[in-house]
């Protein structure tokens, strides 16, 4: 207690004793700037800490709900300021649809393609003869289907080759020649190549947790066996990896992004890498590339040879490739969006711009089915008059709300974006925003969190060929294994001339139908 009040004497002592009017308003002055500053600073840590407990507690989603934004709209109503007109609401990125077919209800089919084992149960003898002392006659049968499974197992191929000698002098001994494969005396076969592969870049399995399966089964194979197929797969596939490069780059519209992987150094240690994806969204087609940083030397040197539209996220990486002219920047509405979304958490205000966004939303979701040239004249009647609404609000804030505040900064994001955000209504080829870009890295994160870390750089190239090959599979419904199975089979006789043939979308087109021998 009484160092308590020796505390309590001392703060006291530290107030300065203010004689005159004049020094008592500038103190006044001068502790409510500190006052003020100290709250923003404040409001911005509670921002980051609202921000990093919904990213770890919360949905992943990114919808509002509109009660949450109605009763936002209703208190900046209540506010004095202009009065807008109202605003159709919506819940999230999917508009309510009138009429919604009612979803069909009990079990589902058994799909016919999978093979039937017919188990018949006939009633005895005795069942069979009536009371009035005649036999009866099968007159139908009830079927019940059970979905049964069998564990996938191992086979071994005894490949016999022919030796021929003569017999007199014993000379001139021939032997039939080998089968050609793409992994030279490899003890794997392709169909448990591609299974590895599928295992680790589809299904996120890591090798040595794919090797105790393997041991389950009474196959022992070691870790670094695995890691070997793995990089002797990656070697057989790289010139259908480039090939599928050329092609993505000769495209006249790409999405891109990118996300961080930890590599582990060779002299010790780990860094930061990085892989990119870069999607043609109308040729269905996606590459991923590994980077030892984060610079914008791999951008560029990815896009040395393309020229069209790029839609990104807002890093400056990429704007020495805009200042060249080839290259149009398209921008992300779904980057802006989400900052107005995490400003609302402290901050009211963000509501009518994510509602205002929202309705941009709507009109690309009426018109997704409409062809290019009909979905530009859709989005010049109804996406222009939005976003000249969308900039008269963003002007407003612009005027009101403190800069270093979260909404200032998704404002200041809006403004340096502008430009970039309004040219998807020109093309109707374009999206509205390179979510499909980011799709193609969940896979990269799903996978990051079994397998933590890449062994190499050079492992992190081979993950992102292989990313490129088994993700450009996913975008045209064509089976990853069914394709690196087959392919594995023809590439070591394949003319190179013909290597287009090889990449998913062509070899959907050549061969699917004609599965190798």
């Amino acid at each position: 207690m009484e160092l308590a009040y020796h505390a309590r004497v001392s703060d006291a002592r530290a107030v300065p004793d203010v004689a005159d009017l004049a020094t008592a308003r500038a103190l006044i002055a001068t502790l409510h700037d500190e006052l003020t500053k100290v709250q923003r600073e404040n409001a911005s840590l509670r921002h980051q800490l609202d921000v990093l407990c919904q990213r770890l507690f919360g949905k992943k989603s990114e919808r509002v709900d509109p009660r949450q934004l109605q009763l936002a709209l209703e208190q900046l109503a209540n506010e004095p300021g202009p009065v807008t007109e109202p605003i159709e609401m919506d819940s999230g990125d999917t508009p309510v649809r009138e009429h919604q077919r009612r979803r069909p209800t009990g079990r589902r089919p058994l799909p016919a393609h999978l093979p039937r084992r017919r188990v018949e149960i006939d009633v005895t003898e005795a069942d069979t003869r009536c009371a009035c002392g005649h036999t009866k006659t099968r007159i139908g049968e009830s079927v019940a289907e059970k979905l049964e499974y069998e564990p996938a197992s191992f086979v071994v191929i005894e490949t016999v080759r022919a030796k021929y000698a003569c017999p007199h002098c014993h000379d001139g001994v021939v032997e039939a020649a080998a089968p050609p494969q793409a992994v030279e005396k490899g003890l794997a076969g392709e169909g448990l190549l591609a299974h590895v592969v599928v295992s680790k870049y589809v299904d996120h399995l890591p090798l040595h947790r794919l090797a105790g399966i393997f041991a389950r089964q009474g196959v022992e194979l070691a870790r670094s066996t695995l890691c070997d197929w793995v990089a002797e797969v990656a070697t057989a596939l790289a010139p259908i990896g480039e090939q599928l490069r050329r092609e993505v780059t000769a495209a006249s519209y790409l999405q891109t992004d990118d996300t961080p992987i930890t590599v582990l150094d060779e002299r010790g240690g780990s860094y930061k890498g990085r892989l990119w994806t870069y999607l043609e969204p109308l040729g269905r087609q996606v590459v991923f590339d590994a980077t030892p940083t984060h610079e914008r030397d791999g951008p560029e040197t990815f896009l040395a040879a393309f020229q069209g539209a790029l839609q990104a996220d807002a890093y400056t990486g990429y704007d020495a490739l805009y200042r060249t002219g080839r290259i149009v920047e398209i921008g992300c509405w779904a980057h802006a969006r989400r900052r107005f979304v995490d400003a609302f958490m402290t901050d009211p205000q963000a509501a009518l711009m994510v509602a205002r966004i929202q309705q941009l939303y709507q009109v690309e979701h009426a018109c997704a089915d409409l062809d290019p040239d009909a979905r530009r004249a859709r989005r010049r009647d109804q996406s222009v008059p939005r976003l000249v609404q969308i900039d008269a609000v963003r002007q407003d804030l612009a005027r009101t709300v403190l800069l270093k505040s979260p909404l200032g900064e998704a404002v200041r994001y809006l403004t340096n974006q502008w430009a970039a955000l309004q040219r998807f209504v020109d093309d109707g080829r374009l999206a509205i925003d390179n979510n499909r870009a980011e799709n193609q890295l969940r896979v990269v994160a799903v996978g990051r969190k079994n397998w933590l870390f890449a062994g190499s750089f050079e492992g992190a190239r081979r993950a992102a060929l292989l990313y490129s090959l088994v993700q450009s599979c996913k975008l045209i419904d064509l089976p990853p294994f069914d394709y690196l199975k087959d392919v594995l089979m023809r590439v070591a006789t394949h003319p190179q001339r013909l290597i287009a043939q090889l990449t998913p979308k062509g070899w959907a087109a050549s061969f699917r139908r004609q599965p190798a021998a």
